[in-house]
Formats: structure tokens, sequence, C-alpha cells
């Protein structure tokens, strides 16, 4: 039977069980609640997005790339979505801000007041668009390919309102996107032979940069020891989960089995706390006594190690 492979919990998931091992008077509880908020409502976003995208169709060739990560030297970026067509590539910035939204273009702020009336000055979304078109220029140019590139900033909210709009940048709404593409493609120039879109969406797709997530408690700055040990019930989300011989994990409070409690955790160890582990440190993670039992359990999943016995450490495994 083959290993199996690990991956890190998606970006909710993860949260999610960061919540879970906060002590119930940790300081950081109430802003992780709002960033799973936000992460969620992200989320929505951007499905709300892709689907409005199928909306979009033309007799010309074209094709839509969706979380492309790209490197040049240190240099990395990561675009919500690409549109390539036979005229132009359309790079589509996905924000997902709900509230009054305010574009000044006397001063170049961008600010957003909330339901409470409250007014935050935020980063300017059209900035990050225009990093994000001059990296694609330069790597076109690098790849001698003549392709027109523009781009539009879309606010994915419900609950959204525009009172000033940027005059030089394209600035719209999830149910505005369609026809706001459409427009942009009639600015780009003709030409007599299209692009070769399969041939860049290729070039693309071989060129793609892993994106590297930080650990949770390197970005929120909290430490190892602030969290609570052991393996997660997914049933009622106590930390009691025991090994049992053939059944798998059994939760020591509410009796669910779970035979994938294990993989998990592992895979929790790397979303939250470090890039790399020891039998040492995953045994304390876990609660569990055994180096022995640990080893074996590890043995099953396919990681990257160095080092040797005591010094042995472990990592997700790269793809190729």
């Amino acid at each position: 039977m083959g290993k199996k492979e690990i991956a890190l919990l998606s970006e909710i998931e993860s949260l999610e069980r960061l919540l879970y091992r906060l002590p119930d008077n940790h300081s950081r509880r109430e802003f992780i609640q709002v960033e799973i908020f936000k992460a969620a409502a992200g989320k929505r976003g951007e499905e709300r997005l892709h689907r409005k995208l199928i909306e979009f169709e033309t007799e010309e060739q074209h094709r839509f790339l969706k979380n492309v990560c790209l490197s040049r030297d240190r240099w990395k970026v990561q675009v919500d979505g690409l549109l390539l067509t036979e005229r132009g590539a359309i790079v589509i910035e996905s924000k997902n801000i709900s509230g009054q939204l305010y574009f000044d273009d006397d001063t170049g702020e961008f600010s957003r007041t909330n339901i409470e009336g409250v007014k935050t000055i935020m980063e300017d979304p059209t900035i990050q668009l225009n990093k994000h078109i001059r990296f694609l220029r330069l790597f076109f140019k690098q790849q001698n390919i003549d392709l027109p590139i523009s781009g539009i900033v879309v606010f994915t909210s419900k609950h959204c309102e525009f009172l000033a709009k940027p005059k030089q940048h394209h600035v719209c709404k999830t149910y505005q996107l369609v026809d706001y593409l459409f427009n942009i493609i009639q600015e780009f120039p003709l030409k007599n032979t299209p692009h070769n879109l399969s041939k860049i969406q290729k070039l693309l797709e071989r060129s793609r940069a892993p994106y590297e997530r930080k650990p949770l408690c390197h970005l929120y700055s909290i430490k190892e020891t602030e969290l609570l040990m052991g393996i997660l019930c997914k049933s009622c989300k106590s930390l009691n989960m025991t090994r049992k011989h053939k059944k798998g994990w059994v939760c020591a409070d509410c009796r669910a089995v779970d035979p994938l409690a294990f993989q998990h955790t592992i895979q929790e160890y790397f979303s939250l706390i470090n890039t790399h582990l020891s039998n040492r440190q995953l045994r304390k993670f876990c609660k569990l006594e055994s180096p022995y039992v640990t080893s074996r359990l590890l043995a099953a999943y396919e990681l990257e190690s160095a080092g040797a016995l005591r010094n042995r450490t472990y990592s997700i495994k790269k793809k190729d």
C-alpha cells in the first residue's frame, strides 16, 4: 500500500483548529474569530466571482486561470484571476470589502465607512493591481510574448457601495464584471494573428511557484506553549482522541471514531506550528508517549525527512 500524501489544511480549517486550541481566556480568541468570519466571507465572494465568470462567453478563444502564483527571483505574486483572450490578458483582483467605499483621486487614498459610520483608511487595491500588471508585463517580455495586459478590481461583497471610483482604473462589483471585461477587451488593439492561448497557458502553469503559507502561530505571534495539546475530535471538539486497535482513533468524551484523526493532526501541526516537526515535537502536540509508536504512525505518510535517528525532522513533500 502506498504512503498517504500530506498537505496543509485550508485557511478556514486552520483558523478553526487554532481557535479550538486556544484557552477560553486567551487574548487572541476574539481576533481569530473575526479572522474566521473574514476568511469565510472572502471564500463566498470568490465563489460568487467564479460563478459570474461562467457567463463570460465569446466566439474568440479565451482561458481563465485562478490563483496564479509566479516569481522572478525574490519577487513573488499571487494573482487572484487571469483572463487570457486572443487580444490581451486581464488581471482580476478580488476584494471582499463591505461598506461605503471611496477612492480619492486627489490624494490617492482609499477608505471604507462601515455600517456603524466608522471610517477606515485602507490600502488602495489598485496599487496591488498595478504591481501584478507590471510583473506580468516583465514576465511576458522575458518569454517573448507580445500580449497587452490590463486589469480590474472586483469587490465581491454584496454589501458595498461606491461613493467615488478611480478615474484611471477599472473597478466594479461582481454582478458588473462580465460587461466590464467585454469593455476592456475592446480597448486592446486588433491583431491579424491571434495569440496562441494554449501555449501561454501551459507556460504559466509550468512557471507556477508554490504558494508558501506561514504557520498561523508565526503569523499571529502565538507561542506553541499557549495552545492546548491533544488530538482533536471533529464531533465534540475536545482534544481527547485516543488510539484503538483497528478502529483507529476514538474520542474519550463522546466515543466518536475517526480513522483520519492522526493525519489531520499532522496537517494541523504544519498549518499552525512549524514547517518541520520531529518525533518528540509531534508526541508533545498529540499527547502521545511512545516514540516507537509515533515513528510507525509517521511512516505511513509521504513526508520529506532530514537527519538521522533522534535528530530526524519531517516536512511536507514538495511537488515536482
